[in-house]
């Protein structure tokens, strides 16, 4: 069986003394983990189409459960992101969400979609990075079947008050009047609760449309990320890493 499509590198690990198994995040058939002969070699010709955050074309083989690559075409190669080290280590975060969230062998449109525009705004754009990171943390958690209840208080239905409580355990929104004693809730303001409505519920082309002052997107960032950390059972190692630069 062989297939070609356009994927994106988001893990290598390293086989031997010139082989690699890379995971690739494809749009029509998720994350496909493939076995390259001879990558590690600079002569080989998969050498920089298979190397971490490359978006190459790949044509795959596969022999019963192991796939093969054995052709590839550099669409292109991040290669901004690998003179910064903070920008690079935030896009591995990035890929470690990605992994742990994409489906394995099933459509992933949206995923590569949002890894794509994520790290072409990281490396090309002024936009700042933690308004990356919130929108990676939360969308790939909202598409993946984590989306929060942030329409309104989860009790009485109010729309917004001046501060807001999140749930990060049950992903759900109080108002201050409704808030329950003993969760784990975290203060929201006005422009950090519309920043994540629009997160989640905004059409695609307009996701990486909205703005917020340095204080609100640090607060956005924390907010998302405590909400990532306590769906997914995960160890995120790159954000460890990235935390401690």
């Amino acid at each position: 069986m062989s297939m070609s499509t356009d994927g994106l590198v988001i893990r290598v690990n390293n086989v031997g003394e010139y082989d690699r198994i890379v995971s690739v995040l494809t749009a029509d058939y998720g994350i496909i983990r493939a076995f390259v002969h001879g990558a590690r070699s600079l002569k080989n010709k998969h050498a920089t189409t298979t190397s971490l955050l490359s978006y190459s074309h790949f044509t795959f083989s596969k022999k019963r459960d192991t796939y093969t690559i054995t052709d590839s075409a550099v669409n292109k190669v991040f290669f901004n992101l690998r003179g910064d080290i903070v920008k690079l280590s935030l896009a591995q975060y990035f890929c470690e969400i990605a992994e742990n969230l994409a489906p394995v062998e099933d459509e992933a449109g949206e995923y590569l979609r949002i890894m794509l525009n994520s790290l072409h705004f990281l490396s090309e754009s002024g936009r700042d990075p933690v308004m990356l990171k919130a929108i990676c943390e939360l969308r790939m958690l909202a598409i993946s079947g984590y989306t929060p209840d942030i329409v309104a208080c989860h009790n009485c239905a109010v729309f917004e008050n001046e501060t807001m409580y999140f749930d990060v355990i049950n992903g759900e929104l109080y108002c201050p009047d409704c808030k329950p004693a003993g969760l784990n809730l975290l203060p929201i303001g006005k422009g950090v609760l519309a920043a994540m409505r629009h997160i989640v519920y905004s059409d695609f082309s307009k996701l990486y449309s909205f703005s917020l002052p340095a204080e609100s997107l640090e607060n956005l960032s924390r907010i998302t990320e405590s909400f990532l950390l306590s769906q997914i059972e995960h160890r995120f190692t790159t954000l460890e890493f990235y935390k401690n630069l």
